[in-house]
């Protein structure tokens, strides 16, 4: 019974990977609509559920929240060291061509420092990274369906219920996550397939295993603070960037509105 009902959860992160590829001529909306989104699944949904699983404290503060400001900075740590790498590439690559090593054309020079300009910041990995983290959290969705139909029919549907609600934003997130960062359409097909896939993998393992409620708090938790660093740092800005328009900042607030009715309903 878990794993049929993750199929619907399958079905859904596939509708929101299909949603974020069919607009893309609105990338900035995209773009505002995905910042929402993680930020009502962080603020309303993780760091709530993160706070009562992992409720012990260390000198004072909730593990939890120890763990979400951990979660934040290793984040910018990977995005730093990342993007440190590529530049460090490109300058070599620079020099190279500053070597005669290609077209001298300025036409072509042009071009070329145009898009290394432009991608120079943006390093793959990291949205491969991201992408994965979804995976990973999309997998344990599946796990917490099957979890809670061992408990008991009524708590099993509820979860299964929250679980398909948001994995249209995860679906969402996923392709838009990847392909931000500048991979191929391919490769965020390949991780949003992988995403819809997790949920039923993880109904499938819960009959095998059981995650210790802290243990799944404090991944809720260190996940929140990664997936907050790249909404706040990263996709808000970049929506903003180009097309600092209302409609934009619109769809942010319809994001986390979304969330929010999400969590209300299922709750």
């Amino acid at each position: 019974m878990a794993v049929f009902v993750a199929l619907g959860a399958f079905l859904m992160t596939l509708a929101g990977g299909w949603t974020a590829q069919r607009v893309t001529d609105r990338r900035h909306l995209v773009l505002g609509l995905a910042g929402g989104l993680m930020l009502g699944v962080v603020g309303l949904d993780l760091l709530p559920e993160a706070l009562r699983a992992a409720d012990t404290e260390i000198h004072g503060v909730p593990a939890a929240l120890l763990l979400f400001v951990a979660g934040f900075l290793l984040a910018h740590l990977v995005e730093r060291l990342l993007a440190a790498r590529r530049a460090a590439h490109g300058a070599v690559e620079h020099t190279a061509v500053q070597n005669g090593a290609d077209d001298p054309s300025p036409a072509r020079h042009g071009a070329a420092g145009q898009e290394t300009a432009e991608h120079r910041h943006r390093s793959p990995e990291v949205g491969l990274t991201a992408a994965a983290a979804m995976v990973g959290h999309s997998l344990m969705d599946g796990v917490a369906i099957g979890a809670s139909f061992q408990v008991g029919g009524g708590m099993g549907t509820a979860v299964a219920l929250a679980v398909i609600a948001h994995d249209f934003a995860d679906g969402f997130n996923t392709f838009t996550l990847t392909r931000l960062y500048g991979n191929a359409r391919r490769k965020a097909l390949a991780m949003l397939f992988a995403d819809a896939v997790a949920p039923v993998a993880g109904a499938a393992a819960s009959a095998f295993l059981t995650i210790p409620e802290d243990v799944l708090g404090g991944y809720l938790a260190l996940f929140g603070g990664a997936l907050l660093y790249l909404a706040a740092a990263e996709i808000l800005p970049e929506a903003h960037h180009a097309h600092p328009a209302r409609s934009t900042l619109l769809c942010t607030v319809a994001g986390v509105a979304f969330i929010w009715l999400v969590v209300g309903v299922t709750g």
